[in-house]
């Protein structure tokens, strides 16, 4: 299971678009992704140091309040990062209970916290990465509860989901139909792409979406779907 490199791109990506969504609703002063996100995506890119940092503050965050969502979803995160980086040296003891620990931990953060986007949109993130690499019968679940993640969110999202930047309305409707696609939901899948056509035209996912609405194929990009538009 490699999710070092799967993960860099799209994570990176979505969760910076997940920035957006939250702004709507959190005031800067509340935004615990602002003092994390920057150390945390150095290390999904290697730096081992900045990822050491970046789960310590999440650490110490919960030693002061054990029911932050936001940080257990991210120190969630980065025991998967770790777990990938164990995989990745073949270290499947190492791998194997931190890749358990994270997940329950992003799991733990949702029922702490299941109307909050800046803890549903890394959660679902994650899991739509790492789902990648499994096997089919462990993955549906897991891609089943992403979608079911990025779905309540549009549902949170709905009284002013108009108001957002194409952006990440773009990075969110692309998860919900790349996901439904995946889980054989083409007809959902097919919805959710003509949406964010409407939705957010000038998106830099828009070209995708339309590419599989033409071909039922989505096109590869180089990092996986990643960010094209403000964030590169």
């Amino acid at each position: 299971m490699t999710l070092i490199n799967a993960f860099v791109g799209w994570l990176i990506a979505i969760v910076l678009a997940a920035a957006q969504v939250a702004a709507a609703t959190q005031s800067r002063t509340d935004r615990f992704d602002y003092l994390v996100r920057a150390d945390f995506f150095a290390g999904l890119a290697g730096d081992t140091a900045r990822l050491d940092k970046a789960i310590d503050l999440c650490e110490r965050t919960l030693a002061e309040n054990p029911k932050h969502a936001e940080a257990m979803v991210w120190h969630g995160a980065g025991l998967l990062v770790r777990a990938g980086q164990a995989f990745q040296k073949g270290d499947m003891a190492t791998g194997g209970p931190l890749y358990d620990r994270g997940l329950k931990e992003m799991n733990e953060a949702v029922a702490l916290a299941p109307d909050n986007p800046g803890v549903l949109i890394p959660r679902g993130a994650t899991l739509f990465e790492a789902t990648r690499g499994m096997p089919p019968d462990m993955a549906r679940p897991l891609l089943e509860s992403a979608v079911a993640n990025y779905e309540h969110v549009l549902d949170v999202q709905a009284p002013y989901f108009a108001t957002l930047g194409d952006h990440a309305k773009g990075e969110l409707l692309f998860g919900l139909a790349e996901g439904s696609a995946r889980l054989g939901r083409q007809e959902k899948a097919r919805e959710y792409f003509a949406r964010l056509i409407n939705d957010a035209p000038s998106s830099g996912q828009a070209p995708r979406a339309k590419a599989w609405i033409a071909s039922g194929v989505i096109p590869t990009s180089t990092g996986g779907s990643n960010c094209v538009g403000c964030h590169k």
